[in-house]
């Protein structure tokens, strides 16, 4: 339910009021108890969003997350072949001699 914030006009007493958005505006002031309210123009409230986790991703089905789960593990078996594809190529046990470079003269 919409927070409404209301003004008497003739004591000045200022208020907010839960209601919900069919119902009238009030009337009666309840401190002078005159008909003299007023509905102010209120900039409405904030969302604000307080802890950890607020990703699009929070609020998924269970079988998106099952997916997404699956799809990043089959990432990370991918990269562990090609680290070890890598150190293949760099020779591996290093048993072979590096042929000293030509002098020029």
């Amino acid at each position: 339910m919409p927070t409404y914030e209301y003004r008497c006009r003739l004591c000045g007493h200022e208020f907010e009021l839960f209601q919900s958005i069919t119902a009238s505006a009030k009337r009666k002031c309840p401190e002078c108890e005159k008909n003299g309210l007023e509905r102010l123009i209120s900039g409405g409230g904030a969302v604000l969003f307080k802890g950890d986790g607020f990703y699009e991703t929070d609020y998924r089905s269970s079988d998106y997350k099952k997916k997404a789960e699956a799809e990043k593990k089959a990432g990370e078996s991918k990269s562990e072949g090609k680290k070890e594809s890598k150190t293949e190529k760099k020779g591996g046990g290093g048993s072979e001699k590096k042929k000293p470079a030509a002098k020029e003269t």
